[in-house]
């Protein structure tokens, strides 16, 4: 019997990787894509609707307001996506039988802590999109039991927009960069976090809960800058200059570092952040 997986937020970059790896797999999982055109999860009626045309076994949450910086000019759309559509999606799975994975942020921590987060760290955002996130993860937790909720930190991938596209872009260009080097994070890849996804679906007996899922390794952004510009031959590394302080509209933890301790003990193809850059940047998809 085929296990059937809804994902939301189809044109977003980890909806792509998923469906890009695994569209077509030989484990009997079969994924159904939803833009926010096709499935609104702002709307409960909505929802409804789909919910009782479609009959799933799993639902990714890939729907997100990711603008950390127009948040914080614009909180009502943040909370409505990030929050309030979580809740219509949580009571509709729990209605429905569905395990919801839901996918959340590093940034629901302050960033002051010296060591890597755990999962039951103490949740203290320091901006309006972490906020939202973390308001998302406690409606999960409220509507229904059967749900994962993800941490992931630093995503990039070859689609949208992200770090390594904005770096590769610029470098490309041989335009000069000053890049923060007080902020530290582990960078990762749309791809790994759509394997470790597509692994908790099919191992099905993963106990519920929240997990911390990044690359190995911890790098600042400016040294993540330079080693996306590495793959530029032609682009001297002394133009890109480090930086104590960028200025933002919202405030970034300095510490986004998540254990992944607990991800470890379900799952063990992990790879170094440095090794997926290589990878997505060589990929012919790549373009800047």
């Amino acid at each position: 019997m085929k296990t059937k997986v809804l994902v939301t937020g189809a044109n977003g970059q980890l909806a792509k990787c998923i469906k890009e790896l695994y569209k077509k797999n030989s484990d009997n999982v079969s994924y159904t894509f939803a833009t926010k055109s096709q499935l609104d999860i702002a709307s409960g009626s909505a929802i409804k609707k789909y919910f009782k045309e479609h009959d799933f076994n799993y639902c990714i949450n890939c729907a997100a307001y990711t603008e950390v910086d127009k948040a914080e000019e614009n909180p009502k759309k943040a909370f409505k996506t990030n929050s309030d559509a979580v809740a219509n999606l949580s009571k509709a799975c729990k209605k429905n039988g569905i395990i919801l994975i839901h996918i959340s942020t590093d940034y629901v921590f302050d960033g002051k802590k010296k060591e890597p987060y755990k999962e039951e760290d103490e949740t203290v955002p320091i901006n309006i999109y972490g906020s939202s996130k973390l308001k998302g993860e406690q409606f999960v937790r409220e509507f229904t039991e059967q749900h994962y909720i993800i941490r992931a930190s630093w995503l990039f991938s070859p689609y949208g927009k992200n770090f390594v596209k904005t770096i590769a872009k610029l470098v490309n260009q041989n335009k000069p960069l000053s890049v923060v080097d007080s902020q530290k994070g582990s960078p990762t890849s749309c791809y790994e976090l759509s394997h470790f996804i597509h692994h908790l679906i099919t191992i099905k007996n993963i106990e519920f809960g929240t997990y911390h899922f990044t690359a190995l390794n911890a790098t600042t952004w400016f040294d993540f800058a330079q080693h996306i510009a590495k793959h530029f031959p032609n682009y001297k590394l002394c133009n890109i200059t480090p930086i104590a302080v960028y200025k933002t509209k919202s405030e970034r933890p300095e510490n986004s570092i998540l254990n992944i301790d607990k991800a470890k003990k379900i799952y063990t193809k992990f790879t170094t952040w440095e090794a997926s850059v290589d990878h997505v940047l060589k990929m012919d998809k790549f373009n800047v």
